[in-house]
């Protein structure tokens, strides 16, 4: 039965939520094998993307153990952790019942810095995309995403709208996310950061840095600035 809670939510979301439920009742033993992507892209009536990135984000928070070409199973429950979930900016603000909006700065490709290269993986000078985002919570700017995404990985990213979805939102449909890197620290906004922030220059802001990468090579490299006073990251763990 679909409840009202569970309707509200995006369709990944509601796929990923029941299997949660059902793997927390205990309905599949660590190790069984669990339904099949056809099986749920038939019960949910979602797309096979729909249904691979929810159990792209179970595995990643270790509740299931894919194994290509066989199947999805149960973790062991010694294998669920703690871990941290950076949720798309426009997901965390529809959450609150807010508008999210958002303003496209730049949208380009450009050649690579031998610094950039060296995090992306390519040829020094090699060309790269590049975006820089400003994403508002009812009109107000809280978050500057300064992101480089590497073209093998995602040749149509610059022919998108980015006024419609965000990047995240791309690019979790576009690429096979395998893993991801991050850094947090609270540091001070750059000079354009802190203008487009509409802050002071040494206002204190979170600052997250994130890489993610396929199996082949890297994805993305984003720096994603926040004005600490208008934002808390928080989260949830339930063992």
């Amino acid at each position: 039965m679909v409840t009202h809670t569970s309707a509200a939510l995006a369709p990944y979301a509601r796929v990923k939520q029941h299997l949660k439920d059902r793997l927390a009742a205990g309905d599949w033993a660590p190790g069984a094998q669990m339904p099949s992507e056809a099986e749920l892209v038939a019960q949910f009536g979602v797309s096979r993307m729909t249904v691979n990135r929810a159990l792209k984000e179970l595995q990643a928070e270790g509740f299931v153990d894919r194994v290509q070409g066989v199947g999805t199973f149960a973790a062991a429950l010694n294998k669920v952790s703690a871990t941290l979930t950076l949720h798309d900016v426009h997901e965390e603000i529809a959450a609150r019942g807010h508008r999210h909006d958002s303003q496209v700065v730049l949208q380009q490709a450009e050649p690579a810095s031998a610094a950039l290269a060296a995090q992306l993986g390519v040829a020094e000078g090699a060309t790269v995309f590049h975006t820089l985002i400003v994403h508002r919570d009812n009109g107000v700017a809280l978050q500057c995403e300064d992101r480089y995404v590497n073209p093998a990985a995602a040749p149509d990213y610059l022919a998108q709208d980015f006024t419609r979805r965000t990047p995240t939102q791309y690019l979790f449909e576009a690429t096979a996310l395998w893993r991801a890197q991050y850094a947090i620290e609270a540091a001070r906004p750059t000079a354009q950061e802190a203008r487009l922030l509409g802050i002071a220059e040494d206002e204190p802001c979170l600052v997250v840095v994130r890489r993610t990468f396929s199996r082949e090579h890297a994805i993305t490299l984003g720096r994603l600035v926040y004005p600490g006073r208008r934002y808390q990251l928080a989260g949830e763990f339930a063992p």
